[in-house]
């Protein structure tokens, strides 16, 4: 298997999505454009962050979709104390790191006539909303539905972008889950382990083929999903794709 390849790129942009996330927008430093596929990550290399002067290497999934050009956005939560996320927030414009990939087996072909299911938590949303955005650009007329769930109504990523999605004509459409909901949200209530069956057969009522499902959020949650999938589903590994972290 080839080894990904090894590039510079400079910050263009960082804004807040949350209290404690951050849009960050890359661009080639060579100007070439950014080939990946929807759901993909890449480790960013930052010379100089550990606590000894070494380099650390922190993976983060892509958040925007692929397109042909140069530019490529990450959502990056910043860890208190993170020698990591430090180094990160403390770029400036026009600065530049050292890129390794795109890499990853976690992606959802455009060409295929299954609808989607994508559950995610937090930052595990960025691979996901590549997918969606992708989905959208190309004009698919393959239902997705994403279901995202996060602690309260200020930790939704992307809120706007997202619901504007859900109201459009396309079959793209987004639900939002709260754990820690104050009385004042109307909306879903719960871990997404809550919704999942229901979205899930609401997909595939309207589908003649067997929705896939993927997942990505830390891992409790990922392994919670994939045994509801299994146990109360009995969907096959093959469906079922997912990715985690800790």
């Amino acid at each position: 298997m080839a080894l990904p390849p090894t590039f510079r790129a400079r910050l263009v942009s960082r804004q807040p999505l949350t209290k404690n996330v951050a849009h960050f927008l890359f661009e080639r430093a060579d100007g070439a454009p950014m080939t990946f596929e929807a759901g993909q990550w890449v480790n960013l290399i930052m010379e100089g962050a550990a606590a000894d002067g070494s380099a650390l290497r922190r993976a983060y999934s892509i958040a925007s979709p692929p397109r042909a050009e140069p530019t490529f956005e990450l959502a990056i939560t910043r860890v208190e104390g993170g020698p990591g996320t430090a180094f990160l927030f403390a770029l400036e414009p026009g600065q530049e790191l050292e890129v390794v990939g795109p890499q990853g087996f976690f992606t959802r072909p455009l060409g295929s006539a299954s609808p989607s299911l994508l559950v995610g938590t937090g930052t595990g949303l960025t691979p996901l909303r590549s997918m969606l955005l992708s989905a959208k650009a190309h004009g698919s007329l393959v239902p997705a539905t994403l279901l995202f769930g996060v602690r309260e109504e200020s930790d939704i990523l992307f809120r706007r972008e997202l619901e504007a999605l859900s109201e459009s004509d396309s079959p793209l459409r987004a639900h939002f889950t709260l754990s820690r909901a104050d009385d004042a949200w109307t909306g879903r209530r719960g871990w997404v382990q809550t919704h999942v069956l229901e979205l899930y057969d609401a997909l595939k009522g309207g589908s003649e083929t067997p929705p896939h499902v993927y997942i990505c959020g830390l891992r409790p949650m990922v392994d919670a999903v994939r045994e509801l999938l299994k146990t109360e589903l009995g969907l096959p590994r093959q469906l079922v794709h997912s990715e985690r972290y800790d």
